[in-house]
């Protein structure tokens, strides 16, 4: 049955198109990774429409098969439907965030409003939803993953709005083409000003954070610090403040349509947290640990302030303000540890930092990453690795895409070119997966020099991927990073720990210039400053998870009564006070600029990033307990999570690895906020 699904779409596929579009063709390029030099704009469009006919026919092959509905004439062979469209939206959305263009935004608008209504007719289709429903209804002699493949599939149907009448559809279809439209929208805006920025202010948006910590001139930090917080508010044709309101408009309205009462109620009911109660107890008591924090670090800062005052750098009366705070940590932390970015930076080269990336991988669990030169790149930027088990067999195919440009967007994420699944013969077809980053490129003085944030993110990224390469599923649906949002940072979060460990720096961490390895003393200064500023880390991060909360939490009649940017700005300051924060920090993504939010997928989400930190530290301390390489533990630790993608539910995944539910106070005892 499944070959014959495959067969029609393969049919479809050759008679459908009279012009050569190389998506339409088998690539012989190694392990089946993108040809990017025969690709052009001009193919993007066709194959899309292409792929959705094929998928088209595939589930309406589905739908009229004569047998009684099964795991496998229905779940199973939707599972392996679309391929082609897939293979054409894997490359083009990489290439649409990492790679951007006019041209190509204006494809991206066509593209989306195809695929969102594509989506909707299949899973809006009362008829295929009835096979589904059988198959969940009768799925107690499934094994578990295919239960939870299931589970998945039939919760996707009724949270699109299958069990609504013909206008509640209508209405709801409507309502996904809008969003999908606004938060395209919303990116290319916030890619506008975020080069506008880089035109203002001289440095990049992901070089903020050094340039502000590094800055002498004060009134340009203050000017750098308003730019940056203002982007999507500056009344020009960039500005994002109507466009928030539509989308928490729309999402509150389809959330109705579904019998919820907020988006965030309709958000969360398929998370680990479940409601937003659960999110807003978890949130609150970590606000407060990490104010009372930031407290004390501002009175650090001011007594290197007041000095500067003394000094006559400053006139009397001045108090740390939101764009001196960078500044003033990196003072008190070079007082307090002997440390700053510029001594670090020589030993964190772009290419040690990766051979570091790849030597934890296998010291942990035993794969091997290799260059792979005959595979092409999208970007000459772009370097291309073979990720390899301990026996020789293929794991994936790696990008690393680590410099920023103005085409891509800001911030550093994971991505898939292609999932992991079982295809209709039964071949475990391996993931193709892409880092993105935005560290500073080399100059004609230095090579790229990374600080000791930009290592983390580096690490961070290449915990996302290992999650994606070491799956072992069966079904793309649960195949390795697609689990709960709550859940899947937990694995990045977990691969930041190796990143300063001692036995991983003496392989990687050697100075550019003379080649002599990290001194001790200042490992251990890395590590002894990896709790310094968690007030303000840990409070930016916090405040940006309850703004997200706040939001979303709204009624419709409560978001109607927003109706300009002042509102929005009045509405964010109220949010700040009652939770806390000071004046001093800002929650790390203002509304105007939260791409997260409403562009990626993370409405009401943001949380995850703390909730995730819980398992991942909890995690690690059984690593500490064993042994921090002990291979057992490692073992347990990839076959228990990293294997198993989606296809368990995530409790039951950690408290088969620690034996017990994950310690909230070990987040606080880790960020040294206890």
């Amino acid at each position: 049955m499944k070959k014959a699904f495959l067969l029609i779409g393969a049919m479809i596929a050759m008679t459908a198109c009279g012009n050569k579009n190389v998506f339409m063709e088998k690539w012989d390029s190694p392990d089946g990774t993108a040809p990017f030099s025969k690709i052009t704009t001009a193919d993007y469009l066709p194959a899309v429409k292409e792929g959705i006919k094929e998928q088209k026919a595939e589930i309406d092959a589905i739908i009229a098969c004569p047998d009684a509905p099964t795991f496998e004439n229905t779940i199973a062979a939707y599972e392996l439907s679309g391929k082609l469209l897939s293979k054409v939206t894997g490359v083009f959305y990489n290439i649409s965030e990492s790679d951007s263009t006019p041209e190509i935004q204006k494809i991206e608008e066509e593209i989306t409003a195809l695929t969102t209504a594509a989506d909707d007719e299949i899973f809006m289709n009362d008829k295929f939803f009835a096979r589904v429903k059988a198959v969940y209804e009768a799925s107690e002699g499934l094994d578990r993953e295919q239960q939870m493949v299931t589970k998945k599939l039939y919760d996707r149907f009724v949270r699109n709005g299958v069990a609504l009448d013909e206008a509640g559809k209508a209405r709801f279809a409507e309502i996904n083409s809008s969003l999908a439209a606004l938060s395209q929208k919303f990116g290319n805006n916030l890619l506008a000003e975020n080069n506008a920025f880089k035109e203002a202010i001289g440095v990049t948006v992901s070089a903020y954070p050094s340039f502000m910590g590094s800055c002498e001139d004060r009134a340009l930090r203050e000017k750098a610090f308003k730019a940056y917080s203002s982007r999507g508010n500056n009344a020009n044709e960039n500005d994002n403040n109507e466009i928030v309101l539509q989308i928490l408009k729309l999402k509150t309205e389809q959330a109705n349509l579904l019998g919820y009462n907020t988006a965030a109620e309709y958000l969360l009911a398929n998370k680990m947290a479940g409601n937003p109660s659960t999110v807003d107890a978890f949130l609150a008591p970590i606000m407060d640990a990490s104010m009372r924090k930031a407290k004390e670090e501002i009175a650090d800062m001011q007594k290197v302030m007041d000095a500067d005052i003394a000094a006559g750098k400053l006139p009397k009366g001045s108090k740390i303000q939101p764009w001196d705070w960078a500044f003033y940590a990196e003072k008190v932390r070079k007082a307090k540890f002997d440390l700053d970015d510029e001594e670090t930076k020589p030993y964190f080269q772009i290419d040690s930092v990766r051979k570091g990336l790849f030597y934890a991988a296998e010291k942990l669990y035993g794969i091997k990453v290799e260059p792979a030169p005959d595979v092409e790149v999208y970007n000459p930027v772009v370097k291309a690795y073979r990720l390899l088990d301990a026996d020789g067999s293929l794991l994936g195919i790696f990008y690393a895409d680590y410099f920023s440009r103005e085409t891509k967007r800001g911030g550093a994420w994971m991505n898939n070119f292609r999932e992991q699944y079982l295809d209709a013969d039964g071949k475990d077809v391996r993931p193709i997966i892409v880092n993105v980053c935005n560290f500073p490129p080399a100059t004609d003085e230095t090579p790229s020099l990374l600080t000791i944030d930009e290592v983390q993110t580096a690490f961070h990224e290449f915990g996302h991927a290992l999650h994606g390469f070491l799956t072992k599923c069966r079904y793309v649906d649960v195949s390795g990073t697609n689990v709960a949002r709550d859940f899947v940072e937990m694995f990045s979060q977990f691969n930041e720990n190796w990143a300063f460990q001692k036995e991983i720096l003496s392989v990687y961490a050697n100075n550019y210039r003379t080649g002599e390895p990290i001194p001790d003393a200042l490992v251990e200064k890395i590590n002894r400053s990896l709790k310094f500023n968690q007030g303000f880390m840990t409070g930016e991060l916090c405040a940006a998870s309850i703004l997200d909360m706040r939001w979303h939490e709204l009624t419709l009649p409560e978001l109607e009564a927003f109706k300009t940017a002042d509102d929005i700005r009045a509405f964010e300051e109220k949010v700040c006070k009652e939770m806390g924060l000071i004046d001093e920090i800002i929650p790390r993504y203002r509304t105007t600029y939260f791409n997260h939010i409403f562009n990626s997928g993370y409405s009401a989400g943001y949380y995850g990033y703390l909730w995730s930190e819980v398992l991942d530290v909890d995690a690690f301390e059984k690593f500490k307990e064993d042994g921090l390489f002990n291979p057992e533990t490692a073992l347990s630790f990839r076959k228990t999570f990293l294997e198993k993608g989606g296809s368990e539910e995530p409790m039951t995944l950690y408290r088969s690895f620690r034996g017990a539910d994950p310690n909230p106070s070990a987040l606080l005892r880790a960020r040294g906020l206890e």
